[in-house]
């Protein structure tokens, strides 16, 4: 009996906290990408949560549920300047957050990057974002 020895060129690389495969093309490989029904999103977990966070706060905080980011930190269990940082998330460029979504962010955007930015960082962000959907 003779054995096969199959090389398939790939890069591993951490996204998120999670690895992500990409293929020797450099698109990245997703499991359930074959399966039709299964829709899943390759965009940066802990950004996406992040962003679901933020806005689900924000809505709380608009209708009325807290009166205060101490109030809602406090019932979130998390701190008041986490909650504070993460509603800047919702100030983001519409079309910021559909490549976040999508994930078509620039590489390096991640979550760390957006919070220690401003508007005027973000600004930046979406003008490299639209010069990389020209390319």
């Amino acid at each position: 009996m003779t054995s096969v020895t199959v090389v398939v060129p790939m890069t591993i690389r951490r996204r998120g906290g999670r690895k992500q495969i990409f293929g020797p093309d450099g698109a990245p490989v997703r499991a359930g990408q074959d399966r039709p029904g299964v829709e899943t999103t390759s965009g940066d977990p802990a950004l996406l949560k992040a962003l679901a966070r933020a806005f689900r706060w924000r809505r709380m905080l608009e209708d009325g549920r807290y009166a205060s980011i101490r109030e809602l930190a406090a019932a979130e269990g998390v701190d008041r300047s986490y909650v504070a940082r993460l509603l800047k998330l919702t100030l983001l460029a519409p079309d910021i957050v559909e490549a976040v979504l999508d994930g078509r962010q620039p590489e390096g955007l991640g979550l760390p990057t957006l919070l220690a930015g401003s508007p005027t960082g973000w600004e930046q962000r979406q003008s490299a974002l639209c010069a990389q959907r020209q390319r």
